[in-house]
């Protein structure tokens, strides 16, 4: 990391003055919320998409081999997940143990599951396993005692509500306000842990099982193991910011396999290009909600088994482009035991999984005809840019403003799937995608556009923050915080006067256009409009283009969360700013 004047800041901002701000050293980077897990988004494989309803012990070792043998687990992916159909059913639903939790089916799994977890630790990844809210019927039936407790499984059922479960159904509800309900959560995750999970799905979430989900996080942290929540399927979008409190994955969409399509009794092929090309839609509504600790998912990456994933070799580019520019968990659905070459290729590409493992939802900037745009900045100031083509039968030439992206001057343009240079790019950058296909370039600004980095408060020493790190949620509030470099302390300034987030989609924003004194500062879409443009003076004052006030630590508060807003400039500590670029 190296220091810069603000005379980078004051030539990106439109300055008015001449002399600089004094630089800062910027903080190191902040560490993972939550439960300390997905940091970054989380890579692996699930047993659904190739082996769906026939999981055993032996088929989930040999995948876990080759993940090892592969080389793939050198490339981040870690994550061995069994999916549905490990337990045993009956007419009754899933069979339980003495405590009415979920038993292996013994035919398929003879030595346990935890056999299987040791099997797949001992190649240095990580186990998932699978489970669906409320409680068996088979418990409720022989009214198990819940373990640790006087209670038992009738006494906290809800007989009333049927639970979704796919395979042996038969779920009851729980009724979370009776004594025992959370006990008996906390002792099927404490199985869970005692296995050896890593990783727990829970599948058939409804908004109706916020309760239920609620219970499980707190299971799974008091267990005394590490274990990432997923949750599936089709999550709605207006519980977005419960589900992100509470798991490090959310299943925006239904499955991404072509039920159906499947010949010969195989899984083959797992997809089709039109329930990839429907991600595109739910991609741009749900990047608000992603970030560390928590991600958008997609559903399982189908690349691997070359054309019986179901999608040309241009379509598998875009599918994991798409993927790595949304920032998703990179979870592969195929057979890991016959990979495809070129697949393979893909897989290990280590400057595509780079966009995907930098935690910054891609914006999508374009939507027009069969034209698709992403773009996303890293924290060195170089984007990420997307340029898809969602006809399937026809290539096309597109051509994009890069000043529609947020980049003033020309850039260095490098092919992420080739690593080959495209040169250098002045005004617009123009592609000719083939059919259902993507350019994924990475663009180093050569000139024009400053660095990203923080802005210190002269009063408190501390930075310019946005609320909770939620750096793409519109309307989220700027405060002053403990400077600590995260995501949410992170803003790149642009040529046309904006102080954009990290990921350049939004920009340091006062209240609906407003410009009486008090009008707070948050982070809203950048739109170009004079409430969202910066002068940075003399002084160290920032003051907004449209109202010719400061911008200002309310009320001379030095606390962590005070509240940033414009104010008549008075030239107090208060409203002077110090830079620090990377």
């Amino acid at each position: 990391m190296r220091r810069r004047r603000l005379a980078a800041l004051a030539a990106a901002l439109t300055l008015t003055a001449s002399a600089p701000l004094a630089a800062t050293t910027a903080a190191p980077s902040a560490q993972a919320e939550s439960n300390g897990l997905a940091a970054a988004p989380l890579m692996g494989w699930s047993s659904w998409s190739f082996i769906r309803s026939s999981p055993t012990a032996a088929k989930i070792e040999a995948q876990a081999d080759a993940m090892k043998s592969s080389g793939l687990s050198t490339h981040g992916f870690s994550y061995i997940n069994l999916d549905d159909f490990w337990m045993a059913c009956n007419s009754n639903g899933p069979e339980v143990d003495a405590n009415g939790r979920w038993i292996a089916d013994p035919a398929k799994f003879p030595g346990g599951i935890a056999a299987v977890a040791s099997h797949v630790h001992a190649d240095g990844l990580k186990f998932g396993i699978y489970v669906t809210p409320g409680i068996p019927q088979n418990a409720v039936l022989a009214n198990s005692p819940i373990l640790g407790t006087s209670n038992t499984a009738g006494q906290i059922a809800e007989t009333s509500v049927a639970e979704t479960n796919y395979n042996c159904q038969h779920m009851d509800g729980i009724n979370y306000s009776a004594p025992g309900a959370q006990a008996y959560i906390n002792s099927w995750a404490d199985e869970f842990a005692s296995w050896g999970v890593d990783y727990l799905k829970i599948d058939g979430v409804g908004a109706g099982d916020i309760p239920d989900i609620q219970a499980w996080s707190t299971a799974l942290q008091q267990s005394g193991r590490p274990i990432a929540l997923e949750l599936s399927n089709s999550l709605a979008i207006a519980d977005a910011t419960t589900w992100s409190s509470l798991a490090n994955g959310w299943r925006t969409t239904g499955d991404i396999e072509c039920y159906g399509c499947e010949s010969g009794g195989s899984s083959y092929p797992l997809t089709d290009w039109a329930n990839v090309s429907s991600r595109f839609a739910a991609t741009a509504s749900w990047q608000p909600y992603g970030g560390a600790g928590g991600w958008n998912d997609y559903d399982s990456l189908e690349v691997g088994n070359g054309s019986n994933d179901g999608l040309s070799t241009a379509e598998r580019q875009t599918m994991m482009s798409l993927w790595s520019l949304a920032s998703a968990p990179l979870i592969l659905g195929t057979d890991l035991t016959h990979l495809d070459s070129t697949d393979l290729a893909m897989l290990e590409n280590n400057a595509v999984i780079a966009v995907d493992q930098d935690a910054i939802p891609a914006d999508r900037v374009i939507s027009s005809g069969s034209e698709q745009v992403f773009a996303k900045r890293q924290v060195n100031g170089t984007w990420d840019i997307g340029v898809f083509n969602t006809d399937a039968s026809a290539s096309h030439s597109f051509s994009v403003p890069l000043a529609q992206l947020g980049i003033s001057g020309s850039v260095n343009a490098t092919n992420l799937w080739t690593g080959g240079s495209l040169g250098t790019v002045s005004g617009s950058y123009t592609a000719t995608v083939p059919a259902g296909g993507v350019s994924l370039i990475s663009a180093t600004p050569a000139s024009g556009t400053g660095g990203t980095g923080e802005l210190v408060s002269a009063q408190s020493g501390k930075c310019l923050d946005t609320r909770g790190a939620v750096v793409f949620f519109p309307g989220t509030m700027e405060e002053i915080w403990t400077c600590n470099g995260g995501i949410g302390q992170e803003f790149s300034p642009t040529s046309a006067g904006e102080l954009r987030t990290m990921g350049a989609t939004e920009c340091l924003d006062v209240f609906n256009n407003q410009t009486a004194p008090g009008t707070k500062v948050e982070l809203w879409p950048c739109n170009g409009q004079a409430n969202q443009k910066w002068t940075v003076e003399s002084n160290g004052t920032i003051v907004g283009q449209q109202s010719g006030l400061c911008l200002d630590v309310s009320g001379a508060a030095t606390a962590n969360g005070t509240q940033l807003d414009i104010w008549t400039c008075n030239g107090q500590a208060n409203q002077q700013w110090s830079w620090a670029l990377h």
